[in-house]
């Protein structure tokens, strides 16, 4: 017989489709059961891991939570988020200013721009700044930094920042 032949055989469908049936529980309980408990038990072992580094991230900055938003996002104010930013790293008040500018656009697409100052500080307080305000909000983007040396000083900037947040 050729293979066509026995394909058109309904003889052959009478006897192949009960052994694919009584195969299949087969497989399932000697092939796929076990896989699946091992992976079960990998992606436990990798939550566990997990949940213990979440915990060490908030052991080291609790202050992320005080930041979370439950009823929107139009609670963010950069007098807040910068002061929180700058104490973090131990910028004093006095050392930066602030001026931001009223909220832009409509619906989706709103936008806030603001200028941040900085008098004087050094590089490694600036650059932990920055990194401290964008970590702890997502939406903001820091769009251009201009940077100047302060003279007579070896390691003393002047720092203009300007921000948008995006809503």
């Amino acid at each position: 017989m050729i293979m066509k032949d026995i394909f058109r055989e309904s003889a052959f469908y009478y006897i192949a489709v009960p052994v694919v049936i009584a195969i299949w529980p087969l497989l399932v309980w000697q092939a796929y059961l076990p896989r699946t408990a091992k992976n079960w038990q990998a992606e436990e072992e990798r939550f566990n891991e997990a949940q213990g580094l979440m915990n060490q991230i908030l052991d080291l900055d609790r202050e992320r939570l005080d930041f979370r938003n439950t009823e929107g996002k139009d609670k963010f104010d950069y007098t807040v988020a910068v002061d929180a930013a700058a104490r973090k790293v131990g910028i004093p008040a006095a050392k930066y200013t602030i001026s931001s500018k009223p909220i832009r656009g409509s619906g989706r697409n709103k936008t806030q721009d603001c200028q941040v100052g900085i008098n004087e500080v050094d590089i490694v307080r600036f650059s932990r700044f920055l990194s401290n305000i964008q970590t702890t909000w997502a939406s903001l983007q820091c769009e251009k930094v201009t940077l100047t040396r302060k003279k007579g000083l070896p390691d003393a900037w002047k720092v203009d920042m300007t921000f948008k947040y995006y809503y």
